[in-house]
């Protein structure tokens, strides 16, 4: 990466970082995208930023069945699209010295809709170093039983005092994003053989021409696992998106002999949109892969992992570390 590409990069790092800062300090319920304010590349188009959903801070409550919270513990709640089944779920936590970051903590996942019976058994989740100096969120799988409200109860326990906070989240019966065990939706998006040159094909500074040059259905087919990112690394809303494609593209530096590597930008016309993003088409796959229908999205990334099948191993809600991915595409390799 050139120097010009690493400013860039750590640019867009510090601004999440001031978004996340915004964030814990407007009050109770902040943004759980990692951010909702247009970025600077976006501050003249008229577009309403994701309105926050529905993120229960820990220092309210709506029932009776829990140990008080630590005071002044702010949480955000990182992955909104959650469906019954097991899956990833992230989250940042946040006390009057900035982001919590111990190693560990617990999370106990408590079922709160109607029938609530007790809580599920504790699960561990990994405190995740974020890339260019930005802090880095809690990540852990939890097995959603049902469909309704939930709340998960989490604990760290660093240092020489323990924080208990509390998040409340929505999990649905069937969400619109592909879930884990499933195909992917066909679809064939476009490769260096399809475009005069790879400026038609990615937002990116530096774009590595690997990770555009096999279609979704090509990787499906291949009998290789794959991981395929969705970003737009100029216009994400939050900043993590250019990070995220770095981090896919040090992967496949890693493991590109075994596995397959794509980007699909999430916008079809990327050398038309010059900083203007009232000029933007969306690619159809936003809408065959469900992004468009979760409620305000805008432009934030996912990543996926499939199996040597085809199969949806693992998903990615925001932004994931080499670490993450590593594991997950092992996993799928297994």
């Amino acid at each position: 990466m050139t120097a010009i590409g690493m400013v860039s990069r750590i640019s867009l790092a510090l601004l999440l970082s001031g978004i996340v800062a915004f964030a814990l300090a407007c009050g109770s319920t902040a943004p759980d995208s990692l951010g909702q304010a247009p970025t600077a590349t976006q501050t003249a188009i008229p577009t309403e930023a994701p309105a926050a959903a529905p993120t229960v801070s820990s220092t309210t409550s709506s029932t009776e069945d829990r140990e008080p919270a630590t005071a002044n513990i702010q949480t955000i709640l990182a992955t909104k699209v959650l469906d019954v089944g097991e899956q990833r779920v992230a989250f940042l936590l946040a006390g009057p010295k900035g982001i919590i970051n111990d190693p560990t903590a617990e999370v106990t996942p408590v079922f709160l809709g109607d029938g609530a019976s007790e809580p599920m058994p504790a699960e561990t989740a990994t405190f995740h170093q974020w890339p260019y100096g930005i802090r880095g969120a809690y990540a852990t799988q939890v097995n959603f039983d049902r469909p309704g409200r939930w709340r998960l109860n989490v604990e760290t326990k660093g240092g020489e005092t323990s924080t208990r906070a509390y998040l409340e989240m929505d999990v649905l019966e069937d969400g619109p994003v592909p879930g884990l065990g499933s195909l992917p939706p066909s679809g064939n998006n476009k490769t260096l053989d399809d475009v005069p040159s790879i400026e038609h094909l990615t937002t990116d500074f530096e774009p590595d021409p690997e990770l555009y040059r096999l279609s979704i259905d090509e990787a499906v087919t291949s009998g290789r696992p794959t991981v395929v990112v969705f970003a737009t690394p100029a216009f994400c809303t939050s900043a993590t998106c250019g990070p995220q494609v770095d981090t896919v593209s040090e992967l496949r530096a890693l493991r590109s002999e075994s596995s397959n590597f794509i980007h699909v930008e999430l916008y079809d016309n990327p050398i038309a949109i010059q900083g203007d993003l009232s000029r933007a088409e969306l690619v159809p796959m936003a809408d065959e892969w469900g992004f468009t229908s979760i409620p305000d999205w805008f432009n934030e990334s996912w990543v996926f992992v499939l199996d040597s099948k085809g199969r949806i191993h693992q998903r990615f809600e925001g932004f994931a570390t080499l670490e993450e991915l590593g594991a997950a595409l092992t996993a799928a390799s297994g």
